[in-house]
């Protein structure tokens, strides 16, 4: 169970990873040896799983952001797993998630352009095993991005 200081400190972690430790101590109220010990505790009970930076995808040309509906020819338990290992081998898959409702899975993909888009659709999406459908939806422009999970308390 997290407490009021371990809560703070994630959702600090979360705006500024980079955020040195004197400053995050500061910012939540302890000494900087206890926010450090409290940092290295998130970490070893997995509450912090790594660093990153956030890069702008638009600064890097790619300016398209793309979701894919995919729905498997059949749910067995050999065909999803087919799919989930060739998702794995293609960088421009962002993110596959596995959903209910009309498609079996959801892919996030960014591309250039259009034409940068059709490229992968022709040689990754078309590469998925079993495959019986696909529906793309082109994002228009982005309301609220991700910047972290609630954290409670």
């Amino acid at each position: 169970m997290l407490d009021r200081f371990d809560a703070h400190i994630l959702r600090e972690m979360q705006r500024d990873s980079n955020v040195a430790i004197a400053v995050l101590a500061e910012r939540i109220g302890l000494s900087s040896s206890a926010c450090h010990r409290r940092v290295k505790l998130l970490e070893s009970a997995g509450l912090i799983d790594g660093y990153s930076a956030r890069v702008n995808r638009k600064a890097l040309g790619l300016n398209l952001e793309v979701f894919v509906d995919i729905t498997l020819t059949s749910q067995s338990q050999e065909a999803m797993d087919a799919f989930e290992r060739a998702v794995m081998l293609y960088e421009e898959i962002l993110e596959c998630v596995l959903t209910t409702g009309t498609a079996d899975y959801i892919l996030r993909i960014v591309a250039r352009d259009v034409g940068h888009y059709d490229n992968i659709h022709r040689n990754c999406l078309a590469r998925l095993p079993g495959v019986s459908g696909m529906q793309t939806s082109f994002a228009l422009r982005s309301i609220k991005s991700w910047r972290g999970y609630p954290v409670p308390g």
